[in-house]
């Protein structure tokens, strides 16, 4: 099969898909894309199934050498892509010729961004997915973050009849939006007063450095519960916003543990998760209150927004 040849792996790039579902119960979150839209959009551009296997990168891309040629789609945020020294555009199908070399730098806006090929890279699959469960060292390339020297094989594809296209702008505008993070209540949230919930929904928060792929722990007003009385450990999910005794809040985020003990104010909503997966160190970020009838509307509005009506030749 065609290979891709990893010359530098960057920062922490790993093969990942939309996540292994149907296993908390054994304590494996669901891992996958961080930012799972720039990740369906990508495999969209390319005619590919949406859960087909891509290469995430963490702030700081890699070096890729190809022995054969295909189609690649770039998604997410802006890692200045080069191909053989020329800069190649995100958002847009690009034809890759044998022997060429992708490089990509450092991030210029927000945390991930997607390489996506034609068919996807072939990578076994575990418990259901190609995903990288890192904190485990399941899926992908060997269980881990890719290194230099990895040979990892892909499909192939005719490239006689290549088209190019695109995602249109506003739609990428609008996916890669990081305004207002918009959350519900969660099971914990009569633990605060309507006071602490205000304060939390007004305030500004930084994303700590120790931020991850497990959690991303939050630094700026500190809320406090009506009173210490701690909770049964129990099941916790994706995007569930625990308060810890310091009083700051803690975002459980793709590898995140599958029980918990703190109490939870809020969960964001599953149409905004994806912009959390693109929040880096030092960002800021302000949640707001919405209704769970408001939420399910978003997710839809957010399904709208992938689909090939969000495409147009070029």
């Amino acid at each position: 099969m065609p290979i891709m040849k990893v010359i530098k792996p960057g920062f922490q790039s790993s093969i990942q898909d939309l996540g292994r579902f149907g296993f908390s119960h054994l304590g494996i979150s669901a891992s996958g894309a961080a930012d799972a839209a720039s990740l369906r959009i990508g495999n969209l551009l390319l005619g590919n199934d949406q859960n087909s296997a891509a290469i995430e990168m963490t702030l700081v891309g890699g070096e890729f050498f190809f022995d054969s040629e295909s189609i690649i789609a770039i998604t997410g945020s802006d890692f200045r892509p080069m191909l053989n020294g020329i800069q190649i555009p995100l958002w847009e199908t690009v034809l890759i010729k044998s022997g060429q070399t992708l490089r990509f730098g450092a991030t210029q806006s927000g945390a991930r961004c997607y390489l996506c090929i034609k068919d996807g890279f072939s990578v076994d699959k575990i418990l259901g997915s190609t995903s990288t469960h890192l904190l485990t060292g399941i899926g992908g390339y060997k269980g881990r973050s890719l290194m230099k020297d990895d040979e990892i094989n892909f499909a192939g594809s005719d490239t006689k009849n290549f088209k190019r296209q695109c995602v249109k702008k506003e739609i990428v505008n609008e996916i890669m939006s990081n305004k207002k993070i918009f959350v519900t209540k969660a099971p914990q949230s009569n633990y605060f007063s309507t006071e602490t919930l205000e304060l939390f929904s007004s305030s500004t928060y930084i994303v700590c450095e120790e931020a991850d792929r497990m959690g991303l722990r939050l630094i700026g007003s500190a809320l406090r519960q009506i009173n210490n009385k701690d909770i049964i450990t129990e099941g916790v999910s994706l995007g569930a916003i625990q308060v810890s005794h310091d009083g700051n809040p803690i975002i459980l985020f793709v590898e995140h543990q599958t029980t918990g003990g703190y109490p939870k104010i809020a969960n964001v909503i599953s149409a905004h998760l994806h912009k959390i997966g693109q929040l880096r160190p030092r960002d800021e970020i302000k949640f707001s209150f919405v209704s769970i009838e408001e939420a399910y509307k978003l997710r839809i509005g957010l399904e709208l927004l992938i689909s090939p009506e969000s495409l147009i030749s070029i």
